[in-house]
């Protein structure tokens, strides 16, 4: 069985995304894979060329041979140039690492909470006590809804008499 490191193209139309692979030879360009062994992303900015280094340096060794793609790929991030003792190449442009979402919210909570502090006064939650005007109305609402119990009186006369 022959065996090629080949690219399986992934993506949208006009957004190719590539994920390296060792596979059969007989095998369709996106069928079954052997192996992922990493990415090539052309349409970033650097591109992203991601390899597993001794996944590579293994599947070489045991005679597994690369496209043309795959090759240059290989020559840009090193890989072939080790395989066969070479001096390794310049190093790649490589993009930023993204920030973590996480951490940038949390600095822009800080900043947010640092910024209302400075400039209003956060309002209290205890409520005033209520004005003596105000108070003897709800007080007089109050005796007005409980019932009035009987008195002592009226209890002690018999029912016969009213």
């Amino acid at each position: 069985m022959a065996v090629k490191i080949k690219l399986k193209r992934l993506g949208m139309i006009r957004n190719p995304q590539y994920r390296i692979v060792i596979a059969d030879s007989r095998t369709k360009r996106d069928g079954r894979a052997i192996e992922e062994i990493g990415l090539y992303h052309p349409k970033e900015n650097p591109s992203r060329i991601e390899v597993d280094s001794d996944r590579a340096a293994y599947w070489l060794g045991v005679g597994a041979q690369p496209t043309e793609p795959v090759l240059k790929l290989l020559k840009l991030t090193g890989d072939w140039q080790k395989f066969k003792g070479e001096p390794a190449p310049a190093p790649l442009l490589v993009a930023e690492p993204k920030a973590d979402r996480h951490a940038v919210y949390e600095a822009a909570a800080k900043e947010s909470l640092s910024l209302e502090a400075a400039t209003t006064p956060k309002k209290s939650t205890r409520k005033s006590a209520p004005k003596a005007e105000e108070a003897a109305p709800k007080a007089e609402e109050a005796a007005a809804e409980t019932p009035a119990e009987p008195t002592a009186a009226a209890e002690e006369k018999p029912e016969g008499e009213a």
